[in-house]
């Protein structure tokens, strides 16, 4: 979906989604409010795009600014899955995000018609039943479709590639992040090793990738190959897997313990994520960002513990000992924890010496279930409720943001 959220709001208020000036904000009171969205037009025009924020918006008449609705938001993204059921079985289809799906039609070939057949009559029924804008992009597997999306059907509405075009359109992609499934991170390694390009990436030495990067540097070679061997609803880039959280903070957080009130909420969070799956895991990853006004940085660590874990208190303590241990004192902004090296929670190692381990992980499973059945905000821990808590507001917000 194209600039799904202003898209949205745009048709809410009767405006066109591609000519209308929109910007879908946050908080409108706050004017470092980050925007959410942009209609294409305010994109190109205006330079304003997601992650901009409410004061960097021009002041110009034509412009409007809307709240998001995000319990609409959803609506609509499954009422357009629906639209994608009535071509394809519900098995065929893996929701990517709010705003984007796969679809698989090798199946539905013999009904409709061939691939780019079938996307138009998808792209028609969008337009006229939902009065949204979409692009397809088509291709044999889930990375090359996808790719294909973002580089060619973009601009197009419908773009279809096929292993032929993997030399021609794929291999000259530069710079590099601009391919599925390589970040800032990877492309600033790949860039040192004189990879500029998705076609020096895909004549690279293979053995040297793998030394460097792993099993992940197997799959960035094949996949500048264009190869991708995942089914429908696998991990494209499959990776350390694990369970997380980041926030960016509603103000400036400047005294310790109101630092800790928020980490406490977040662990709660991550364990309830992780027990949610039947997981637990061994490796506490513990992130802050400082605030801007103090010229940002800030510290990312991890920890790896003896036994796995799902237990809000155990993630805690694993936080609070990397917080003291690299905390400088500034002002924080934005805090990131994650529990990774994940195993199934099916077993429990007892310890002498914790005799309330047994009961501590029982506890976390009935807190979630009274959770679940009666809303998020119905068990919260002290600290949520004082100056410092944030979990009380976001239990009332959906997705992060008003309903």
């Amino acid at each position: 979906m194209k600039s799904f959220y202003a898209s949205c709001s745009a048709v809410m208020l009767g405006l066109d989604p591609l000519e209308c000036y929109l910007v879908v904000a946050g908080n409108l009171e706050r004017k470092g409010s980050v925007v959410l969205a942009a209609s294409p037009r305010m994109k190109k025009e205006f330079g304003v795009k997601t992650g901009s924020r409410l004061f960097e918006i021009p002041n110009d008449p034509r412009i409007r600014v809307a709240e998001p609705k995000m319990a609409t938001y959803l609506r609509i993204s499954t009422e357009i899955t629906r639209v994608f059921n009535r071509y394809v079985p519900k098995e065929a289809i893996h929701t990517y995000s709010v705003d984007e799906s796969f679809i698989k039609v090798d199946g539905a070939v013999h009904l409709w018609g061939d691939a780019f057949t079938i996307a138009q009559k998808i792209k028609d029924d969008i337009d006229r039943e939902f009065q949204l804008p979409c692009a397809v992009g088509i291709g044999p597997n889930m990375l090359l479709s996808k790719l294909c999306l973002d580089l060619d059907a973009k601009k197009k509405g419908i773009a279809e590639w096929t292993y032929d075009d993997v030399q021609t359109k794929l291999w000259k992609v530069s710079p590099l992040r601009e391919m599925w499934g390589i970040g800032r991170r990877v492309e600033k390694t790949l860039n040192g090793m004189g990879i500029f390009t998705v076609g020096q990436l895909a004549r690279y030495d293979l053995k040297k990738l793998e030394k460097k990067f792993g099993i992940m540097g197997n799959q960035l070679y094949h996949h500048a190959w264009g190869i991708d061997l995942s089914e429908m609803g696998a991990p494209i880039m499959i990776g350390q897997i694990s369970f997380g959280k980041s926030q960016i903070l509603l103000r400036d957080y400047k005294e310790e313990h109101e630092i800790k009130h928020v980490i406490l909420e977040m662990c709660e969070e991550v364990a309830r994520r992780t027990r949610s799956h039947r997981k637990a895991g061994r490796t506490v990853s513990f992130g802050v960002g400082y605030s801007q006004d103090e010229f940002g940085g800030g510290f990312y660590r991890s920890r790896t513990i003896d036994e796995p874990t799902n237990v809000t208190m155990d993630i805690y303590r694993v936080c609070l000992e990397l917080f003291h241990k690299h905390y400088e004192g500034k002002t924080v902004r934005q805090i990131s924890i994650s529990l990774g090296n994940l195993v199934d929670d099916s077993e429990m190692q007892l310890n002498l010496f914790d005799r309330n381990g047994w009961k501590n992980r029982e506890l976390g499973y009935t807190v979630d279930h009274i959770r679940s059945r009666f809303g998020a905000g119905a068990l919260l821990r002290a600290v949520s409720y004082t100056s410092a808590g944030t979990a009380k507001h976001r239990a009332t917000l959906v997705g992060g943001h008003k309903r």
